[in-house]
């Protein structure tokens, strides 16, 4: 394939984002066998790397991360932009479409402490830093007698601040340390059974533009079905229930030939109660699957669940 022009590879600035663009650049060209200048990455700052004082619930929630480069992407200045899936807004802008997903890194979060080896070992009011409400919902429904509190900032910023000693634990995702070589600082993996990710953890999106056939046929080679048919099961699941950043809930879709489980939880912001469900299909299905187990959470929801 031919390319008349360079491929502007839009992402975040933080450390993860650039990883995920270089990673996104390097398959493009194992794939085409072009250069690395006619794919040149545009880290672009979003709001969402500025707020560091507050939770983002309490900002706008997830297309804090996003804003920018769909702007970007929209007059022009980019032709694709990378993303972690799970920071993307249900809804896109109009004009723009996920292309696909690369192939999933690991999904599961990992449990970090300089003197702890696990949840259960913590004492009694130890501090925990989190930035995610499904991580503190989860620590709060195994743990209520925790202290979590809000830990903002890049993986490096969080983990400066557990080694300064401001928290004794943090949770963090393993696809992110695997993609910063800094999977030395995990103490603890957990397992999914226990702690449910977040939709779309380990999956690197592309956006592109809705009408753009060039960027989407030169995506096609380094896209990968499964992780698409996962992601798509996650996303529907969250749709039904209008998740965002305001909202603790985890989802997370596994195939094994054609058939995709999806298992999917919502709790109270306290951790104190929660909900879950499992459903079994065709891959071929996936976004059936996710939108079934959505509605059957929330029509199990009481009035007010999430408000408490």
């Amino acid at each position: 394939m031919v390319v008349p022009t360079p491929l502007v590879i839009g992402t975040r600035a933080s450390p993860l984002a650039l990883a995920q663009a270089h990673e996104t650049q390097s398959r493009l060209m194992i794939a085409h066998g072009w250069a690395a200048e006619t794919l040149p990455l545009a880290p672009i700052k979003t709001t969402g790397d500025a707020i560091q004082d507050r939770a983002l619930s309490e900002a706008g929630g997830k297309g804090l991360f996003t804003k920018e480069l769909d702007i970007a992407l929209l007059e022009g200045a980019i032709d694709l932009g990378v993303h972690s899936a799970k920071d993307l807004p249900t809804g896109l802008p109009d004009g723009i479409v996920i292309a696909g997903y690369l192939p999933r890194e690991d999904v599961r979060d990992a449990f970090i402490s300089r003197d702890y080896k696990g949840i259960g070992d913590l004492p009694e009011g130890a501090i925990v830093g989190s930035a995610s409400l499904r991580r503190q919902a989860q620590l709060r429904r195994l743990r209520p007698d925790l202290t979590v509190t809000l830990l903002r900032g890049n993986v490096q910023t969080r983990l400066a601040k557990l080694e300064r000693g401001e928290v004794h634990a943090t949770l963090l995702a393993m696809a992110g340390l695997r993609r910063l070589g800094l999977t030395d600082h995990v103490t603890t993996i957990l397992d999914t059974n226990d702690f449910l990710p977040a939709v779309g953890q380990g999956a690197i999106a592309i956006t592109i533009r809705a009408d753009d056939e060039r960027v989407r046929t030169a995506l096609e080679p380094i896209l990968d079905p499964e992780t698409g048919h996962a992601v798509a099961a996650e996303r529907s699941f969250l749709t039904v229930l209008d998740g965002s950043c305001r909202t603790p809930i985890a989802g997370h879709a596994r195939i094994v030939g054609d058939a995709l489980e999806i298992r999917g939880l919502v709790l109270r912001p306290n951790g104190a109660d929660s909900l879950d469900v499992v459903r079994h299909g065709h891959v071929d299905d996936a976004a059936a699957l996710g939108r079934e187990a959505g509605l059957d959470l929330r029509a199990r929801m009481p009035d007010g669940f999430l408000e408490v």
